[in-house]
């Protein structure tokens, strides 16, 4: 084999490792910020791509990106703390490959003033909704038999404390034992679990604030960051293609911390 041969080869072997081919992904909260930029990337990568969100329209806008670039893309209008409707829509899928359980909401509430109802409702979008997502989907690939990838969504908040974070923070943390529990569980049928944390991402869910409000919280986030920048979707979007992937065939009950450097954990 020649040189020439042998970095093709090389290369031929990095781009194989992340190509989903023939593969099939379903994603929640695709219809914005980190979702759409995972459905997208994922459909890049060669995968069908279910595209899941309560915001129908938005949907609709991502399965046409993925379309108008030549991929394929299914979408499901439903409601994550929905259990009903999420099975329908994970059974719906021939076989599954891959999950990506993005949708998310935030609330901040200083902890003396946070209402049960707050807690209620951040826990059934943020964890129940990630776990009855889970479990429909291990259930599928069990009975399919498919060596799957199951990606969740926790945040960089798991890391460190955040004055009134405590309901995002909160569901975070049990998505990450969840994330560690359920790799232990499905490991042996050849299933993998990992979960992105993800630092301060610029998407619609942390653009809630006017526009001068907005650039200070950003300034403030970049500062404390050694990389000196807030993350974007792509950013997230690529640790999940990386952890759908063959390239991270060896890793389950993991959890990957693009976040700028602004938390270290040992």
């Amino acid at each position: 084999m020649t040189t020439r041969q042998k970095r093709s080869y090389r290369r031929s072997m990095a781009v194989s490792a992340y190509d989903l081919t023939g593969r099939t992904a379903f994603v929640t909260g695709a219809a914005s910020g980190i979702g759409r930029a995972t459905a997208v990337l994922l459909a890049e990568a060669g995968a069908t791509v279910h595209c899941a969100d309560l915001d129908a329209a938005g949907l609709h806008e991502t399965a046409t990106l993925i379309k108008d670039a030549g991929g394929t893309a299914h979408t499901h209008p439903l409601d994550v703390t929905d259990r009903g409707q999420l099975h329908q829509a994970v059974t719906s899928c021939e076989r599954l490959d891959v999950l990506a359980a993005v949708a998310g909401i935030m609330h901040s509430s200083p902890v003396l003033e946070t209402r049960d109802e707050d807690l209620d409702r951040v826990l059934d979008v943020n964890f129940k909704g990630v776990l009855h997502a889970c479990q429909e989907a291990a259930r599928l690939m069990l009975d399919r038999g498919t060596r799957g990838s199951i990606v969740t969504m926790a945040s960089g908040a798991v890391d460190t404390g955040g004055a009134g974070l405590l309901c995002y923070g909160a569901s975070k943390a049990a998505v990450v034992q969840l994330t560690k529990t359920l790799a232990t569980e499905v490991g042996r049928y050849g299933i993998r679990v990992n979960a992105v944390a993800p630092g301060w991402i610029r998407t619609p869910m942390t653009d809630r604030h006017d526009e001068d409000a907005q650039a200070h919280t950003e300034a403030l986030m970049s500062r404390m960051s050694p990389l000196k920048r807030v993350g974007e979707p792509q950013d997230i979007a690529h640790a999940v293609l990386y952890l759908a992937s063959d390239a991270s065939s060896f890793t389950t009950g993991q959890i990957l911390r693009p976040n700028g450097g602004v938390a270290m954990p040992w």
